[in-house]
């Protein structure tokens, strides 16, 4: 692949590489497409002021040195005559057959995207990149290549649409080009994208790279000729290949910016490649690069026992040159230098093509689970967010008590572990260890640890809502919506309507509920949401995310409740009734006031409570023993501002009220102290929003839970029953 730099894009010039290779192609088929193309876009120019069929010219340029087969060719020369100019897919079927006009199709459907807002067309435009690689992977694959050369040419555009498709071929197309394993386009693509959205960082590097271009290239020049002398000398085969690199620029401001380290500490900026025949050679090749130089601790990766996720194998290791210089030294098989070059490429460049379909079966399995997954949200905007977080480049791979490894990507949580290993174990998940340990369920997964997850064998335990925030895979948060959407519609549906009216209370957006339907009627259909009811039950699974849309529905209320002088209309609005939804206070005989539960304290029904008047939001609610009430008393701060409230009657009889208690737990053995505990919590229905365990210092462990109660009372049942348990210590109600 030519980098940063454009091959001559004629038809002579393609015509002759196509002769110089040894692959057989249908020649007079690619040319027709030239001479078609060449003809519909006869009156068109790009911005850089040539031909445009330079651009579809160069694109099949790509695509031929990705070894792609004649149809793709095709396809890349004919990519935008049905989208730029008056050609039809009938015209393409007839001329060029139905897999070129199948190409051509799906590669203008990814243009096509009549959306809402900018967020909602990327969105939808990667759920159609998704569906077209699912379906032929070799539409993406032309994709990538016509978005290169766009890359290429970018300069030429005015500055806020480079920054935008930078932005756009970093978030999206890069990581798809990852996972594809292309690794020369994903490179090229992550260097021209960040070129444009942080010049000054390229420049610099850049600069350093180019003021030590003579030195590097020497260091590297000796490292490549001292390691093939000695391979020679130990048996290894002639038609073993020996490269050097440096990392990419992209590659070191990664290492330098986003890790916090200078130039001088990225290990691996200086890189060579072994290549040898077999998997045997490999060792046998480490074993000899580290007796020629010292390697460093903890820098060495065995990507052939573990490969990747795009099926990348290699092992590496970095070690210390003699002259002080650190490097990394890659070492794979011919076949592993294919894919990792190549990836899905390769399966045309070295003739599988559509024969090898069970490789790329397995190969593109990622795919179908991404689609499958994300059929369970309903808010688009979402779809875009968390598919490039599960195709982001980084990956962290852990494993089962049993050795089964999985591959999860960097930030992963024990709920996503859990829920790779299979749906019922995170739907029974109580807890989990890592190498021996107990830990919370916001534990960050790394790289080698083993991962043991506890579940309860009670069969009416199941997910919590709050896992959807822990979570970080679309595969975990699918699974989990997934659960509340079919078993806990009437909840949901509580849940949501709930949310709705704290959300348009917050935001003093007062509807009346007759006027509800039409107010949210584009939303609803945004989200196929048939009733209002529907609507609530998705608010409450988690599938629609208010936050996204508050914005959108006060420019709403703004336009059509509010008259020119911006007071509201006169309407019929229902009187809001916080006890119906957890509760109400009384202050000075009025409970219609606005009020929030202080977190430092978690005052619950039953508690005495005094209030503190906010600026803007109401009156914060304190129990009267609160350090932060107490401390005002003390110090006779602002006590103005501070009034007695008390609880009014009906609140305490509330059974689906949701406050907010943490609980302190010690135990003398912590063996299973999150399954008792849980257990505990399952038989009283009570939902834990939060769980942190750790073993203490004295042997014991400790347990912090967080859950969700109706008032005093309850909570002091549940601290009765916990104290039974056997081996419980102690068990306190915290402030936080």
């Amino acid at each position: 692949m030519m980098k940063n730099s454009e091959p001559v894009c004629t038809i002579d010039a393609l015509i002759q590489k196509i002769l110089d290779g040894d692959r057989q192609y249908d020649l007079s088929k690619i040319i027709s497409a030239y001479e078609f193309a060449a003809k519909a876009h006869a009156n068109q120019v790009r911005s850089s002021g040539e031909p445009y069929i330079t651009h579809p010219l160069a694109v099949s340029f790509i695509l031929l040195e990705l070894g792609m087969d004649t149809d793709t060719i095709c396809a890349a020369m004919l990519h935008d005559v049905v989208e730029d100019t008056d050609a039809t897919l009938e015209d393409l079927k007839k001329l060029f057959g139905t897999d070129v006009a199948m190409l051509v199709d799906g590669v203008t459907k990814l243009g096509k995207i009549p959306l809402f807002t900018k967020e909602e067309q990327q969105a939808e435009n990667v759920r159609k990149i998704l569906l077209a690689m699912s379906q032929d992977i070799r539409v993406i694959i032309i994709k990538l290549a016509d978005r290169l050369h766009n890359m290429r040419t970018l300069h030429f555009r005015p500055a806020h649409k480079q920054r935008n498709t930078a932005l756009e071929t970093m978030n999206i197309y890069a990581p798809i080009a990852h996972r594809l394993g292309i690794r020369s386009i994903k490179d090229e693509l992550e260097d021209l994208s960040f070129r444009y959205l942080d010049p000054y960082a390229y420049g610099e590097i850049e600069q350093m790279l180019n003021r030590r271009k003579d030195q590097r290239e020497a260091f590297i020049r000796s490292i490549k000729e001292k390691i093939e002398a000695r391979l020679k000398e130990e048996g290894f085969p002639e038609n073993m290949q020996i490269d050097g690199r440096v990392k990419s620029v992209y590659g070191i401001y990664k290492k330098a910016y986003v890790h916090g380290k200078n130039f001088e500490e990225i290990y691996d900026k200086y890189a060579v490649r072994i290549i040898v025949n077999t998997v045997p050679e490999c060792y046998n090749a480490l074993g000899v690069i580290h007796d020629m130089y010292k390697p460093i601790p903890n820098r060495f990766k065995d990507y052939i026992s573990t490969p990747k996720q795009n099926m990348y194998q290699s092992l590496h290791t970095t070690v210390l040159g003699r002259e002080g210089t650190p490097f990394e030294v890659q070492i794979r098989t011919w076949d592993m230098h294919y894919t990792a070059e190549y990836g899905i490429a390769a399966h045309w460049k070295y003739k599988e093509g559509i024969n090898g379909k069970d490789k790329l079966e397995n190969r593109l399995a990622w795919i179908r689970q991404i689609i499958e997954a994300q059929q369970e949200t309903d808010d688009v905007e979402e779809i875009v967010r968390t598919i490039k977080s599960d195709l982001a480049p980084e990956d962290v791979f852990a494993f089962t008590p049993k050795g089964d490894m999985i591959s999860l990507p960097l930030g992963a949580t024990i709920v996503d572990f859990a829920y790779a290993i299979h749906t019922a174990v995170g739907h029974k998940m109580t807890g989990a260890k890592v190498d021996g340990k107990l830990v919370s369920l916001d534990y960050q997964i790394k790289t080698g640890e083993i991962v043991e997850i506890i579940t309860s064998k009670n069969p009416d335990h199941a997910p919590n809502r709050a896992w959807l925030e822990i979570a970080k895979t679309n595969e975990a948060k699918s699974k989990i919506r997934s659960w509340f959407k079919k078993e806990r519609r009437e909840e949901n549906i509580v849940q949501g309507r709930a949310e709705v009216e704290k959300e348009f209370k917050r935001n003093f957006i007062r509807v009346p509920e007759e006027q509800l339907a039409e107010f949210l009627s584009d939303d609803m259909k945004r989200h196929n949401c048939a009733t209002l009811d529907d609507f609530y039950a998705a608010v409450g699974y988690g599938g629609i995310i208010l936050s996204r849309m508050m914005q959108r529905l006060k420019d709403n209320y703004t336009k059509h409740y509010m008259d020119r002088e911006g007071t509201e209309q006169p309407l019929e609005i229902p009187a809001y009734n916080p006890s119906k939804h957890g509760g109400d206070i009384i202050l000075d005989g009025h409970n219609s006031i606005l009020v929030k539960y202080a977190q430092c304290c978690n005052p619950l029904p039953g508690d005495e409570i005094v209030g503190f008047t906010t600026k803007g939001h109401g009156i914060s609610v304190h129990k009267k023993d609160c350090i932060n009430y107490q401390s005002a008393l003390k110090n006779n701060i602002e006590l103005g501002r501070w009034h007695p409230l008390k609880w009014e009657d009906s609140a305490k009889k509330q059974s689906n009220a949701t406050y907010r208690a943490t609980l302190d737990i010690v135990a003398e053995d912590g063996n299973n102290l999150i399954a008792n505990v849980a257990a505990v919590m399952s038989e009283m229905h009570i939902p834990i929003t939060e769980m942190n365990a750790k073993e203490l210092k004295n042997g014991n462990a400790n347990m912090i839970v967080t859950i969700s109660i109706a008032g005093v009372e309850q909570l002091n049942n549940i601290i009765s029953k916990i104290r039974k348990i056997h081996g419980i210590t102690s068990v306190d109600r915290t402030g936080k």
